[in-house]
């Protein structure tokens, strides 16, 4: 499944000289889009992606989907343009949402996780910053699952560490 999402305070929470005028509390001028697709065995891909248009979907669905993919998207019209793949679509604004094997449903609960991050967690993602917690929530799905030891997931997390510096001047120059 492929879909997109928009991260940024609530209009209704922003002060007067930063709401976006004319938008009746909802705006994607001032918020950040992350895509992502996660596959049906649950290994997800997700980044923060400046533009979302048909060719920067086509690029990351090429550069981390098989071939033979069947790619479940909702009506969208930026996902129309993707060509190379089997495409099977739902139609949200008609109010489906499941048609036959056909959903969204895996890529949307990664979103409720990630908006919950965000307003119940850390309150704030800077522009700057937020690819690195969007990387923070994929390695939590895909590695940080409840089937494997705690132990086990150290190691990972260690493992990833090794021959990595990150020195304070380079993470805030980022």
């Amino acid at each position: 499944t492929f879909s997109e999402t928009y991260i940024g305070g609530k209009e209704k929470n922003k002060h007067q000289h930063k709401k976006t005028q004319g938008t009746q509390g909802r705006s994607t001028k001032t918020k950040t889009p992350v895509v992502g697709m996660r596959s049906r065995g649950g290994m997800l891909v997700a980044a923060k992606m400046d533009k979302v248009n048909s060719a920067n979907i086509q690029t990351m669905i090429d550069k981390h989907a098989d071939a033979n993919a069947t790619l479940c998207t909702d009506e969208a019209t930026i996902y129309k343009g993707i060509e190379g793949y089997k495409q099977l679509m739902v139609n949200h604004s008609a109010g489906q949402y499941v048609n036959g094997i056909v959903h969204t449903n895996g890529i949307e609960s990664v979103w409720a996780l990630l908006k919950r991050g965000y307003h119940g967690v850390f309150h704030h993602f800077s522009d700057k910053h937020i690819g690195r917690y969007v990387d923070e929530f994929v390695f939590r799905l895909n590695d940080g699952n409840v089937k494997r030891l705690t132990l086990d997931r150290i190691d990972s997390i260690v493992f990833g560490f090794s021959g990595n510096r990150l020195s304070y001047k380079m993470l805030v120059l980022m």
